[in-house]
């Protein structure tokens, strides 16, 4: 399977240490099935940090999820909003998959973290205002070295 991760730079080496902590699945590498969708994130990076929009491609084997401790969300649940919250929610891991697939929260995640732990909102509504507004997008999440060794660059 062809995955692509959007940036303004190429990446040649993997270095988790440089992903950023507190995402919807964790520290992780950030891939997307969707080509657009890594674009996009392209843009928002050059917007942030300037230069050009990169879209590096990797070869993921499939057959490699079988070795590895996945964990995969087909749709919004409670259970999907629960994992997202936690990550959101610590730098540390909050879990121990190698790779982990689901949709891409809102981009305001933040706010409603805030929200709801205020008391302003109550869980179902958290779960429905952390939904990704545009419909449901995908992303893929290589938390560890050794996934991170499953990818390669194209």
């Amino acid at each position: 399977m062809r995955l692509y991760h959007g940036s303004n730079m190429r990446v040649t080496d993997i270095d988790l240490l440089k992903s950023r902590p507190a995402k919807d699945f964790g520290r992780a590498f950030y891939l997307s099935a969707d080509r657009e969708q890594a674009v996009d994130m392209g843009r928002f990076k050059v917007d942030t940090f300037g230069g050009e929009v990169v879209v590096n491609e990797f070869e993921f084997d499939e057959n490699a999820l079988a070795e590895l401790n996945y964990l995969r969300f087909e749709e919004y649940t409670e259970e999907w909003a629960k994992f997202v919250l936690a990550n959101r929610e610590t730098d540390e891991c909050a879990h121990d998959y190698d790779v982990v697939y689901g949709p891409i929260a809102n981009d305001r995640i933040g706010r409603q973290i805030f929200n709801f732990h205020s008391g302003y909102i109550d869980f179902p509504t958290f779960l429905k205002r952390i939904q990704y507004p545009e419909g449901i997008t995908f992303q893929w999440a290589f938390c560890t070295e050794r996934s991170i060794k499953s990818l390669r660059s194209l």
